[in-house]
């Protein structure tokens, strides 16, 4: 049988390594959509792949200035990647 502290540690660095590259992905697409990179036409919905990963932090950018949404949106993930780390890190003390 295995060991289930060493199966906690696995998930937590498989989802921990999963939302980063989510993450990545998306501030990617933001990039490319934003700025025309790659001959791409604009795209003002190019970030609508942060809202979901950034949720519940996500939808309090409003409660901001309006010239900071854009940065704060971009930001609400790594707060979660941030979380799920430190979640990781308590979870293989235990």
């Amino acid at each position: 049988m295995s060991n289930p502290e060493r199966n906690t540690d696995m998930l937590c660095k498989i989802f921990f390594w999963l939302f980063a590259a989510l993450y990545g992905l998306a501030l990617t697409l933001l990039m490319i959509g934003t700025f025309g990179l790659f001959s791409q036409e604009t795209d003002p919905l190019s970030g609508v792949f942060l809202i979901p990963l950034g949720i519940p932090w996500a939808f309090l950018v409003d409660l901001t200035p309006e010239a900071l949404w854009p940065w704060l949106a971009a930001l609400a993930p790594a707060i979660n990647l941030s979380l799920i780390a430190l979640l990781c890190r308590r979870l293989n003390k235990s």
